[in-house]
């Protein structure tokens, strides 16, 4: 019946692990003996939802990371350098920003069991689940803490003309626009020559 086959496909067979999550790191390679290290070079794809109002990470996006994981006692310590494209929009201008995000990171991931996961709160600690740890929400997590609330395209950018709307930093710099005090206006154009005479 091939409805149920492929119902079926889906599903991993007995025995058999789903496929692995790339955020996911097996650390049965690395060992729980204190002292064990293991460099962790890869890049994987932004998960969705990594930004804030005006800039983010694009799900999908290749994020790189060069991070070294040492088993401790009490679990894993991962740390290094995490690159990050981000997009969005200057808060000045609303032109659109493209660039990349260097961040160092440094997290102690608790056994299940150690002191540290015993005596932490929930959101305190990062936990190891069974013989994985999950990288994505330590990297969502600094991604989001680390992005400006109001990023600019450049840091001196002047925005937009008030008047006109077009980006100060394009136009020269005697830009200006005649103001005419609005209790005027009617006279202005009742004695302004008409451009048929």
């Amino acid at each position: 019946m091939p409805a149920a086959s492929s119902h079926r496909r889906g599903a991993a067979p007995s025995g058999r692990r789903p496929a692995a999550d790339p955020w996911k790191v097996d650390l049965r390679e690395l060992g729980r003996r204190a002292g064990s290290m293991r460099d962790w070079e890869k890049t994987v794809p932004a998960q969705a939802g990594w930004g804030i109002e005006m800039i983010g990470v694009p799900e999908g996006a290749h994020v790189e990371l060069h991070l070294r994981l040492e088993s401790v006692m009490e679990g894993v310590l991962v740390s290094g350098e995490v690159d990050v494209p981000v997009t969005g929009q200057c808060a000045r201008c609303l032109e659109p920003i493209e660039d990349t995000v260097h961040l160092d990171v440094q997290e102690l991931y608790a056994y299940e069991g150690s002191t540290t996961e015993a005596t932490s709160e929930e959101d305190e600690v990062r936990r190891i689940d069974g013989d994985f740890l999950d990288l994505a929400p330590l990297v969502r997590d600094t991604v989001v803490l680390t992005l400006p609330l109001s990023p600019t395209c450049t840091p001196d950018c002047s925005g937009l003309c008030v008047d006109c709307g077009l980006r100060l930093d394009d136009l020269p710099a005697d830009h200006t626009h005649e103001v005419l005090d609005p209790r005027w206006a009617g006279l202005a154009d009742r004695f302004t020559p008409s451009k048929e005479n």
